[in-house]
């Protein structure tokens, strides 16, 4: 009998078509956990269509979201905020123009899934963040500017949990995963020239699909670097 699976999918950036091929491989039942690491929006040319198929995938499976810097400045400028210029020069144009060009367009449902996401999330063997942890300080009273703003220096030291902490934000134009030292960065920029990673977090294995729907799989993460 095939055990619970759990994988973690880094940053879509507004790539649906990357992210409906990942998903059509994945076989995915009721009992697999599936954590979106944050950063759906921006950037790429779908973000309307990518958000549409995550609302589709809550029904298939349990579905963990976690809230990146774009879902930050992007609820930032629907409530009015400062940042709105600032976002739609980082994405936000594209991801308006997803919905027909006008904020009145996005549905309160997209809204709703974008204001769900949480700051982390733990399982039994990894930490689970949008972009890095603060050293020395609990989860639980971590910051907003280190869960979603502060990239990855190649020099962060293993969790002291000895968990595994898999995130994404800082892009590796690589095209693979950053792999250190109990850390796993699944940003491969996919809006870019590189790919959107999807990791079987308890395999090591992992797929990857381009925008243009190009496909590989077959891959393990410690053989990435």
């Amino acid at each position: 009998m095939r055990s619970n699976r759990l994988f973690a999918l880094g940053d879509i950036h507004g790539c649906d078509v990357a992210l409906g091929t990942v998903l059509s491989k994945l076989e995915l039942r009721d009992d697999d956990t599936v954590v979106i690491l944050g950063d759906v929006v921006d950037r790429g040319p779908g973000t309307k269509q990518a958000i549409d198929q995550l609302l589709h995938l809550q029904s298939r499976c349990n579905v963990i979201f976690l809230k990146g810097n774009h879902e930050e400045m992007m609820l930032d400028s629907f409530d009015g905020g400062s940042v709105e210029r600032a976002w739609l020069s980082y994405g936000g144009h594209e991801t308006l123009m997803s919905y027909g060009g006008s904020y009145d367009m996005v549905p309160s449902a997209h809204l709703d899934f974008l204001k769900s996401g949480l700051d982390y999330w733990e399982s039994d063997t990894a930490i689970f963040t949008h972009a890095n942890l603060e050293p020395g300080v609990a989860l639980e009273d971590q910051t907003a500017e280190w869960l979603r703003w502060t990239r990855l220096t190649g020099f962060e030291r293993p969790h002291p949990s000895g968990k595994q902490v898999i995130c994404g934000h800082t892009a590796q134009q690589s095209g693979l995963p950053l792999v250190l030292d109990g850390w796993a960065c699944l940003d491969t920029w996919v809006y870019g020239e590189g790919s959107l990673t999807c990791l079987d977090v308890l395999t090591g294995e992992f797929m990857q699909a381009k925008q243009d729907g190009s496909f590989r799989d077959g891959l393990n993460i410690q053989e990435s670097t």
